[in-house]
């Protein structure tokens, strides 16, 4: 169980909620942890680490789909279903959402989209 604090994530323009437990990663260690040890994300959940523009998946034991966000919160890319043991990164990037493989389709979440995050 993380003891990283919580926020809520949705799609600004669609009002449509990504993420209702998104656990913040915002420092060192909480960041290279990542979601290393875990067996999976449930519906709801996933990782938000910031700052952040590559991720590996070296050691996971599930896919996910990697939401990669510039400063505003904007998408920038889209790494949908990564195996574990792989790679990404984008530059433009200064976040990168972790949610659950099949996430990303599973709300139409697109390039271009802006996330919004509150905090509980």
């Amino acid at each position: 169980m993380s003891t990283n604090p919580t926020c809520q994530m949705y799609i600004k323009d669609k009002n449509q909620v990504i993420g209702s437990r998104i656990e913040l990663a915002r420092g060192f260690f909480s960041r290279l942890r990542g979601l290393l040890g875990r067996k999976g994300l449930d519906d709801g959940a996933g990782l938000l680490l910031s700052p952040c523009s590559s991720i590996h998946c070296w050691g996971m034991r599930f896919p996910i789909d990697a939401v990669f966000l510039d400063k505003e919160y904007q998408v920038v890319a889209i790494y949908p279903d990564m195996k574990p043991g792989s790679v990404a990164s984008h530059r433009q990037a200064r976040h990168v959402l972790e949610l659950k493989a099949g996430a990303a389709r599973q709300y139409d979440l697109e390039t271009g989209d802006t996330l919004t995050v509150t905090t509980d």
